[in-house]
């Protein structure tokens, strides 16, 4: 069995700003890069990590590059870790998405709801996070494996190995937060165990 340990990236100008930050190129914030370097530090007193993947989004990589740099690690960029894409909701601010008539509002209804602009329904997310864990199984990589994604995604992730799609969670991880899993494959039901380090022990998420 795999160890995998699941990491929502750390706080991004995008949350900061409470802009939804769909696919866009927005950074950690200097108080996201601080406390992605202290959970790599607090995560490296704990237990090794052999491999870093990442979502090839700026925020998510420079998570990674701050784990890569505490274990002396490589990063592999995976574009199925991405984010949704929001089409035409990318960077629009929380307040407005509230007013839009069109944009859909509750998470628990957004497994075929395809966002204006050609964006991604979470029904789309799942395919492609269903890809990433067959090309897992297909390619495993050995010892504790270090996932760094997104909100979203990172809901069908904990979906996908709970074996309970079309369900899925409607609660968002916090940003830093690490969710641990000995993977055994698809169509298996996994325990997701959450490890606080950093900010992440405090709700930092803007929903």
């Amino acid at each position: 069995m795999n160890n995998l340990y699941f990491i929502r990236h750390a706080q991004s100008e995008a949350n900061i700003k409470r802009i939804q930050g769909s696919q866009l190129p927005f950074p950690l914030t200097a108080e996201g890069k601080a406390d992605a370097d202290l959970i790599a530090r607090e995560l490296k007193a704990l237990l090794p990590i052999h491999h870093i993947v990442t979502s090839p989004l700026v925020r998510a990589k420079q998570t990674a590059e701050s784990f890569a740099a505490a274990f002396d690690l490589s990063i592999l960029e995976e574009e199925n870790l991405a984010e949704q894409y929001l089409g035409d909701y990318s960077g629009m601010s929380y307040d407005d998405l509230a007013v839009d008539k069109e944009y859909e509002k509750d998470p628990l209804n957004r497994w075929d709801w395809v966002p204006r602009g050609g964006g991604e329904s979470y029904k789309m997310i799942a395919e492609r996070v269903l890809e990433f864990f067959k090309d897992l199984e297909e390619n495993p990589l050995r010892g504790n494996t270090l996932i760094v994604t997104h909100a979203v995604t990172f809901r069908l992730i904990q979906a996908c190995l709970e074996n309970t799609l079309p369900v899925y969670p409607k609660p968002f991880p916090n940003n830093g937060e690490i969710r641990r899993v000995k993977f055994m494959g698809l169509g298996k039901k996994h325990r997701m165990e959450s490890i606080f380090l950093g900010n992440s022990r405090e709700f930092v998420h803007n929903p």
